[in-house]
C-alpha cells in the first residue's frame, strides 16, 4: 500500500501536509513527493533546515527571497528553500509560505512541508520553539522510529533526550521502551505540539523492519488511535505499511422479523440474546464504537443491551427497509472512524476470528468493500466499508442493503474457510440449525 492511500489523501484536490518528528520524516515526506508527482506537479518546502544533501532529492531546487523572482516548474517534484548556508538550507520566510500555499491552490497540488528537525536520529522530543507547523496545514504526518527500542535514553539515539525523559517519565540512560513512545507522541508538549486545530493528525510508526517489531507497533497503534486519526506501522525501506483506524461494528437489529414470527434479536444463543451475542463478540473483536440499530421491539432489545458499552441508536423509519437502518448507523459515526463491520442481529454464531480478519486486511490494503468469500464462491456477512464508501451508504433508501453500493466501488473477498458464516435464521427451521451449533 502506498503512502498516498494510507493517509487518504485526494486525488483530485490539494492538500498541505506538514511533516514532524524522527525516524524517516524526509523519506517520507520524498516518497509523498514522488507518488503525488505521477499525477501531478508537486511543491515542497521546509520551515526548518535542510541538509544539503537532501536537494537532490527533488527534481528541481529554488532558492526563494521574493515570490516575483521565482518561476515553479509545472511537473515534477520542486524542492522551494532559503539559502544555503554551511551545507543546510535556511527556511522559506513566511512571505514566501503563504505565497506557496496561494500558488497551491490555484494550481490544485498539494504543498509537502518539513517543519522540524531531529540530527538524523529515531526519535526526537521538540525544543521550546518546534514544530513549526504553519496555520494552513490541512493534515499532519508525526514521524517515530521504532528503530531506538531497547536503546539507550540518551542523545546518541533520541534527539534532545532530557525533554523526551521528563515527557515520558523514562530516567535517562535507561532502555527506552514502546511504553514511553507513546507517551511522548500522545504528550500535549509532544507528538501532538502546535498542531492546528483543524488539522487531520496521523502517527507513521517507521522502522518496523521484522515481524516483532510491527507486533510491538500494533499494539502500540491501539493506543495511539485515541490521539491520532491514524496510525500508519512499517517500514518504508521495505514498503511495508499498516494503517490502524478506529473500526467501527453497526448491528443491524431494527427488522420486525415478519417471516419469523417473533423478534428475532431476542432469540436464545447459548443463554443470551441474539443481538447481545453479536454486540459482545463486536467487542471482543476490537470493533470501536459499537453501534446498534434499533427499531421494532427497540425497548426490549435496549434491555437485552444492558451493561454493555455500546451506542443504541433508534431508527424510527425501520419500516420502510434496512436502507434506513444502514443510514442510521453510518450517520452516527463520527469522522475519525475509517471503516465500519456491518452484522446482521440474526446471526449470532460470527466468529470473533473471521471480523478481526477483515479489520487486519483493511488495515493492510485499504479495500472499499472487502467480504469474506466462503468454499470460493458464496459471498458471507459480516461486510466492512471503508469510510470513502459512508457517503454512498447514506444515500440508500428503502429495503435495500450495502449490495446496492457493489456497482459503485470495487468488491474484494477475503477467502473463508468456515460455512457457518452463510447461516441466518429467516425462519424456524434455520433456527434449529443454528441451536444444533451449541
Amino acid at each position: 500500500m502506498d503512502l498516498f492511500r494510507a493517509l487518504r489523501l485526494n486525488k483530485t484536490t490539494h492538500t498541505v501536509v506538514s511533516f514532524a518528528g524522527s525516524g524517516g520524516k524526509t523519506t517520507a515526506l520524498f516518497q509523498l513527493a514522488r507518488e503525488l508527482a505521477k499525477k501531478n506537479a508537486v511543491f515542497v518546502t521546509a520551515t526548518t533546515h535542510l541538509g544539503a544533501w537532501q536537494i537532490p532529492l527533488a527534481d528541481h531546487h529554488i532558492t526563494a527571497g521574493n515570490p516575483e523572482d521565482v518561476q515553479l516548474p509545472a511537473e515534477g517534484v520542486t524542492l522551494i528553500t532559503g539559502e544555503i548556508e554551511a551545507d543546510r538550507t535556511q527556511p522559506v520566510n513566511n512571505m514566501i509560505l503563504n505565497w506557496l500555499r496561494e500558488e497551491c491552490k490555484k494550481r490544485n497540488i498539494s504543498l509537502l512541508i518539513e517543519a522540524d528537525g531531529s540530527r538524523q536520529k529515531p526519535l526526537k522530543a521538540p525544543a521550546i520553539h518546534e514544530p513549526l507547523i504553519p496555520e494552513f496545514t490541512e493534515l499532519v504526518v508525526y514521524v517515530a522510529g521504532l528503530g531506538a527500542l531497547a536503546k539507550p535514553l540518551t542523545d546518541e539515539h533520541v534527539h534532545r533526550a532530557e525533554i523526551f525523559s521528563q515527557l515520558s517519565g523514562a530516567p535517562l540512560g535507561s532502555p527506552v521502551t514502546s511504553q514511553a513512545i507513546v507517551k511522548v507522541l500522545a504528550h500535549p508538549q509532544g507528538g501532538l505540539k502546535n498542531i492546528p486545530p483543524q488539522a487531520r493528525r496521523v502517527v507513521l510508526l517507521n522502522q518496523a523492519d521484522t515481524p516483532q517489531l510491527q507486533s510491538i507497533g500494533g499494539g502500540m497503534a491501539r493506543e495511539l488511535t485515541s490521539h491520532f486519526a491514524s496510525v500508519l506501522v512499517g517500514s518504508l525501506q521495505n514498503s511495508i505499511l499498516q494503517t490502524f483506524e478506529r473500526t467501527a461494528g453497526i448491528i443491524l437489529a431494527a427488522g420486525e422479523s415478519t417471516r419469523f414470527g417473533s423478534p428475532k434479536q431476542l432469540l436464545d444463543w447459548k443463554g443470551k440474546p441474539f443481538v447481545r451475542q453479536a454486540a459482545e463478540t463486536a467487542l471482543k473483536s476490537g470493533l470501536d464504537p459499537v453501534v446498534v440499530v434499533t427499531g421494532f421491539h427497540t425497548a426490549d432489545v435496549e434491555s437485552a443491551l444492558s451493561g454493555l458499552p455500546v451506542t443504541v441508536v433508534h431508527n424510527p423509519e425501520y419500516q420502510q427497509g434496512q436502507g434506513t437502518s444502514i443510514r442510521a448507523g453510518v450517520a452516527s459515526l463520527s469522522d475519525k472512524v475509517g471503516a465500519a463491520v456491518f452484522l446482521l442481529a440474526d446471526q449470532p454464531q460470527i466468529p470473533v476470528e473471521v471480523i478481526r480478519a477483515l479489520v487486519e486486511s483493511h488495515g493492510r490494503n485499504m479495500q472499499a468493500i472487502l467480504a469474506p468469500l466462503v468454499l470460493e464462491e458464496r459471498r458471507a456477512n459480516p461486510v466492512l466499508f471503508d469510510r470513502d464508501t459512508f457517503h454512498d451508504l447514506l444515500q440508500l433508501k428503502g429495503d435495500v442493503g450495502g449490495r446496492a453500493i457493489f456497482d459503485k466501488h470495487r468488491v474484494e473477498y477475503l477467502p473463508w474457510h468456515d460455512d457457518i458464516l452463510l447461516l441466518d435464521v429467516d425462519n424456524p427451521q434455520d433456527y434449529e440449525r443454528l441451536k444444533e451449533l451449541e
